[in-house]
């Protein structure tokens, strides 16, 4: 039996960050990390398979950085861990020793089981698994009617990239009022609505699925609430997905209420020398202070390497207390982007609010070719005017301004101390140094707080 001085289970961005991270910090230690598909997948980036990308392979992600470091690989399943004896099997029949473990096993995809006709052939999920997509790729090309269930992120995407195809019919079904309801308030949501229906995408808000259809054990169509049957060569469900964490409840670990294996502010578990990271493990909010079910690469990495310099002791002190969920994403060449504390997320916990609103464009002239409209709505604490949260919407630029302000939330900077912000601009590149629109969101917000007073 060999021993390793550390074993990650999982092959996806937190593993392999951990991983890297981990062996850069310690050279002299051997390292394991067991995979269960040779190829894995840049997991925001599946959607994009379905057509700017045009094949799998181009989305493809794997642990050569983690082997570039010295660490070791190992193309297999984990079945069975025993915390007593530091011992772990997997199904190829070996068996490994380890001093430090590291679950980073993941997500999947929530199967819509309350759906009648959900088990159909033809009914799919976004899994991220590099053969299971490529499969799904396949059938997506030959399919002329397309439904998606689930107008988050990831349904989003997907239904735009399928639309961009001249020869299909792709219909979208959300729930909830608007799509991206989740990551944006109304005004903001409405506008993802807007993109969505002018890329092609036959968009149906407030509306549930109430059967999936089929015919010799295939799906033939879905059944709305409103009445309405809609054909469907396949259909593809994207309402969320689940931790990844049987097999750490099986080996003894706590999970928390939303299924995640509970880890301390270090992502260290209640069994000694056991680690976990990414969407397997739990995330409290950065604002809220609540336990909540954030999975993003972006937080998952951010954990991974928190993790990985202090495997072996303490060296670098967590200086974020919280997750801090920063979504973005781009719809018909639109980019919309949040992050922090929302309106409804502020109502929903209960946190007192103002709200500072700016419009303008991107580019300074207005008449400057390529120039965006730009928005940004800022939430503040109206008591100390910490900024708590934001949405933006606009060109691309937005992807990156959102990761200023989530820096100013982690760094509890004020609206007022946005007024000084110094920025640099110029008029290819960004919005008006007399109207920077971070900077009038602030002033709007403090405006705000005066008419309270």
């Amino acid at each position: 039996m060999k021993k390793y001085d550390v074993i990650i289970i999982g092959g996806g961005p937190s593993g392999i960050i951990t991983g890297v991270t981990a062996k850069k910090q310690n050279p002299e230690k051997s390292f394991l990390l067991i995979k269960e598909e040779e190829k894995g997948l840049v997991p925001c980036g599946i959607p994009y398979i379905f057509h700017d990308l045009e094949d799998v392979s181009k989305n493809a992600m794997g642990p050569k950085p983690f082997v570039d470091t010295g660490g070791e690989v190992l193309v297999d399943r984990v079945n069975n861990v025993n915390f007593d004896t530091k011992i772990l099997a997997t199904d190829s029949g070996q068996e490994f020793s380890y001093d430090k473990l590291v679950f980073a096993t993941g997500s999947t995809p929530t199967i819509p089981k309350f759906i009648k006709g959900y088990d159909l052939e033809g009914v799919e999920t976004v899994k991220k698994s590099y053969n299971y997509i490529d499969q799904l790729m396949k059938k997506t090309d030959s399919a002329k009617n397309i439904v998606v269930i689930g107008a988050g992120f990831i349904g989003v995407e997907i239904a735009e990239q399928l639309a961009k195809h001249d020869n299909k019919t792709v219909s979208l079904i959300e729930m909830e009022k608007h799509c991206l309801f989740r990551a944006f308030s109304v005004d903001f949501a409405s506008k993802a609505d807007v993109e969505v229906k002018e890329v092609g995408v036959n968009l149906y808000t407030e509306t549930k699925v109430e059967e999936i259809l089929g015919s010799d054990g295939k799906v033939s169509g879905v059944k709305l609430s409103n009445g309405k049957r809609i054909d469907a060569d396949i259909v593809i469900s994207s309402i969320g997905y689940n931790p990844r964490t049987k097999l750490a409840k099986k080996a003894g670990l706590e999970i928390n209420s939303r299924g995640m294996i509970r880890v301390d502010n270090y992502q260290r578990t209640g069994k000694k020398d056991v680690y976990a990271v990414g969407d397997c493990s739990q995330t409290i909010g950065f604002i809220t202070g609540r336990t909540d079910g954030i999975m993003l690469a972006s937080t998952a990495t951010a954990e991974a390497r928190v993790l990985g310099y202090n495997l072996f002791n303490i060296k670098l002190l967590r200086n974020f207390t919280g997750t801090l969920s920063v979504f973005s994403t781009e719809i018909n060449k639109k980019a919309f982007a949040s992050t922090g504390a929302i309106e409804q997320v502020a109502i929903e916990a209960n946190i007192d609010y103002v709200i500072g609103q700016f419009k303008d464009v991107d580019r300074h002239p207005a008449t400057i070719a390529d120039t965006y409209p730009l928005e940004v709505k800022l939430v503040a604490n109206p008591e100390n005017g910490e900024v708590i949260g934001c949405e933006l919407f606009g060109g691309k630029g937005v992807g990156e301004m959102i990761n200023i302000v989530s820096l100013a939330i982690q760094k509890h900077v004020t609206i007022y101390e946005f007024i000084s912000f110094q920025f640099g601009t110029h008029p290819l590149l960004t919005t008006a140094p007399t109207k920077y629109v971070l900077v009038k969101a602030a002033e709007m917000a403090i405006a705000q707080i005066k008419k309270r007073n």
